[in-house]
């Protein structure tokens, strides 16, 4: 069972929240936009979700126009940041790739109203995003390279298994263990969003090949989209990069 803790102040969670100098040093142009929601609304997938997520296909097909996903730039420098530390992206995809190839012949899945509007974002934007239930973490997100010890829960075959990374996998996690695989690549049982999520944590993955204003861009859009969810919820975000030489 989930353990829910108390939700912390989002302007102090967010700035406890790391990237390790390791990740930095495969990617130095890597980014990380996180972005906190609280007094959101959580459900079942209904009418205003879905009109957001149909939207975003509607956009995702025509900036893919035919051609696979791992031919434009963004997805594709996903690829190569996974090859970087190991991972084969045509076992493993980046997230935002293996969205965009669910699209056709019948859209993507319809999860909840939290997980729709951050894959509209995804899609629309081309850009790795992961959402997570900010109140089941232990302590901040930190994104390092696994040491192989670490625990990642996840399921197998219907039943509920602890798994671990690879050594020198880049993952997020938290005091307790793995909240998300291979950069962008599998989230956690522990801290994914439900029906019942009214706090959630949204990490914007970005590589150089997608600017600032780009990055600016999805976040806007999906403070845009949550706020249509539910009026009432408080954002908030910090964008994470390498820190300029002393």
């Amino acid at each position: 069972m989930t353990v829910t803790r108390p939700t912390t102040d989002p302007r102090g969670w967010l700035a406890a929240a790391t990237v390790d100098t390791a990740v930095f040093d495969l990617r130095p142009d890597y980014r990380a936009m996180l972005l906190t929601a609280d007094g959101l609304d959580g459900g079942p997938s209904d009418a205003t979700s879905e009109r957001i997520l149909a939207a975003a296909e509607a956009t995702a097909r025509r900036l893919l126009d035919g051609q696979p996903p791992e031919q434009l730039p963004h997805p594709a420098a996903w690829r190569e940041a996974y090859r970087a530390f190991g991972a084969k992206p045509q076992r493993t995809r980046p997230s935002v790739e293996a969205l965009l190839r669910r699209l056709d012949p019948d859209g993507l899945p319809r999860i909840d109203r939290i997980t729709d509007v951050y894959n509209a974002v995804s899609i629309a934007h081309l850009l790795p995003i992961g959402g997570e239930d900010r109140a089941a973490y232990a302590g901040p997100p930190r994104l390092v390279r696994a040491t192989g010890a670490e625990p990642f829960d996840t399921t197998a075959s219907g039943e509920a298994v602890v798994e671990h990374p690879e050594a020198g996998e880049v993952v997020w996690r938290d005091d307790d263990g793995v909240t998300c695989r291979r950069w962008n690549w599998r989230q956690c049982t522990r801290t994914r969003i439900t029906t019942g999520t009214s706090s959630a944590v949204f990490v914007l993955d970005a590589l150089g090949e997608l600017d600032d204003d780009a990055l600016t861009a999805a976040a806007d859009a999906l403070t845009d989209g949550l706020l249509e969810l539910s009026p009432s919820a408080t954002v908030e975000r910090r964008l994470l990069g390498r820190p300029d030489p002393a």
